[in-house]
């Protein structure tokens, strides 16, 4: 269990193979002894959408249930939501920064990059749904 990331949940829908399930997601320092006296901590309601359930007809909506991914998975998410975007982002803010001198117009084209990134992100939506799955395990 040491490579899974999990949280325990209620479920909000179930249509098809796909569950909806309400999750309380928390800072580290939310469950710290000290946290109702400290501003840094939070936590908040998310709904997430774990796909390609299996048997889902003995599922209720406000059963509780555990929802899982490997840590691979979330690495693999973090690096397609924020690494690779940051790496293009500065790549290209540098090279036009030196090609024009133009903070303004390096500042845009950085911003611009990502246009076409996060559209091919949404291009291999499905994909990437299969490859950063969530898993469910009731209770």
């Amino acid at each position: 269990m040491h490579n899974q990331i999990s949280h325990s949940g209620i479920i909000e829908s179930v249509a098809g193979d796909c569950v909806k399930v309400r999750i309380l997601q928390t800072s580290a320092c939310a469950a710290c002894k000290v946290a109702a006296h400290c501003s840094a901590s939070e936590s908040k309601e998310k709904i997430v959408d774990v796909f390609n359930v299996r048997n889902t007809v003995s599922l209720k909506v406000g059963d509780p249930v555990m929802v899982s991914a490997s840590r691979d998975v979330a690495g693999r998410a973090l690096l397609f939501a924020f690494g690779i975007p940051f790496v293009v982002l500065v790549t290209v803010l540098v090279v036009v920064l030196q090609l024009t001198g133009q903070e303004g117009l390096a500042a845009l084209s950085g911003l611009g990059s990502l246009i076409p990134y996060y559209f091919v992100l949404w291009l291999f939506r499905d994909n990437l749904r299969e490859q950063l799955a969530f898993q469910l395990e009731t209770n």
